[in-house]
């Protein structure tokens, strides 16, 4: 009788890899025949669930987003306005080991994303989640429509994305300690517009 394989929980495995191996080596070191030998393959052995090293980056990155926003989903719950605002910052900002490693295959992403329009597209998605996410939020805190969310959104956003740069290439300039400290800052800006709106 043939063995029955679940090409579903391979491909994950084969994913889980490929994001390990690029937040310890680095994506220059990636290629096929490694990452086959260190998901447990022959060489040629991962053809039948990636056809070519563009489609596992895909895979990979996508799987880390999903990863992140499965945390911030959990991380959220029974929160609302600032407090919900501050356990999504938690989740993204590489505040350990797990959260390093994912800023460090986001850096590598968005080098690759500059010119491949597959994987900024993962990001753009990416990216809209996160809006949509602090646009309701920031409702709830500031009233709807107010004219300052958008501005204080995208510096949220943008701070996040910064700092998991930061921790990658200064990392001793971005402490955890650094980080929790420079996104305290974020929140205060964030209760002084909350106050002046309902002032």
């Amino acid at each position: 009788m043939p063995k029955i394989v679940d090409h579903d929980q391979r491909r994950r495995e084969i994913v889980e890899v490929t994001w390990r191996f690029i937040a310890r080596e680095g994506i220059d070191k990636l290629n096929l025949r490694d990452l086959a030998a260190a998901a447990g393959f022959a060489n040629g052995g991962l053809k039948p669930y990636f056809p070519t090293k563009d489609s596992i980056l895909t895979a990979t990155f996508g799987y880390v987003a999903d990863a992140t926003n499965s945390r911030i989903q959990a991380g959220v719950r029974g929160h609302e306005g600032l407090a919900a605002i501050e356990a999504f910052a938690h989740e993204v900002l590489p505040l350990d080991d797990l959260r390093r490693d994912e800023a460090r295959v986001a850096v590598h992403f968005w080098h690759l994303a500059l010119g491949d329009q597959a994987l900024a597209k993962v990001n753009a998605q990416t990216m809209q989640h996160w809006r949509d996410l602090l646009d309701g939020w920031l409702a709830q805190l500031l009233g709807a429509a107010h004219p300052d969310a958008p501005a204080a959104r995208d510096a949220l956003i943008n701070f996040m994305m910064g700092a998991q740069a930061g921790s990658v290439l200064d990392e001793g300039a971005n402490t955890v300690q650094s980080l929790l400290e420079q996104l305290e800052q974020q929140l205060q800006a964030l209760r002084r517009l909350a106050e002046a709106a309902q002032g």
